[in-house]
């Protein structure tokens, strides 16, 4: 069964991946020592939930919810995010560029796929400098995408402890 929840979740996230990843916003970053000794900005964007139009197609999977496709797929997404979350802390110091790329190359559509359009956006900008070459930011694109990422989690627990 958890087969068919992977196939429907791939099917999902390049549904919606299509509209949300291709063009990626250029955002302001600050450094890694700026991020962590800085109060939150009050004028940046607050973290949002997850996109309601996603869930909905989630939804229409299993209309009856009897299957539990939308649960499902939010706790394999809450679990694989955990894991990368875990993943990019552990780089902090390290810092290897190709294993960040990868982490946000993972991350990009499975995030889109379940609504967490931030969270996908950031690792779509982070994807591609790093493949270009440009790691010069990376220690502030480990803390983005930390950062999004528990926004992230925090949006799909919500929704799995209503």
């Amino acid at each position: 069964m958890r087969d068919g929840v992977v196939i429907l979740w791939a099917k999902a996230g390049r549904a919606i991946a299509s509209r949300c990843c291709p063009r990626p916003r250029p955002r302001v970053t600050r450094t890694l020592t700026e991020a962590m000794n800085t109060e939150p900005d009050p004028a940046a964007d607050p973290p949002t939930p997850l996109d309601p139009q996603a869930l909905a197609r989630l939804r229409e999977l299993d209309p009856d919810g009897r299957q539990g496709v939308l649960t499902r797929v939010l706790t394999a997404f809450e679990t694989s995010l955990m894991r990368m979350i875990a993943q990019l802390q552990a780089e902090r110091d390290a810092g290897h560029p190709a294993v960040i790329a990868g982490v946000a190359h993972t991350l990009k559509s499975s995030s889109a796929s379940v609504g967490a359009l931030a969270l996908s956006r950031i690792c779509a900008e982070v994807e591609a400098r790093l493949r270009s070459g440009d790691s010069s930011r990376l220690q502030s694109d480990i803390v983005r995408l930390i950062a999004a990422g528990e926004s992230a989690l925090l949006a799909v627990a919500a929704i799995l402890r209503q």
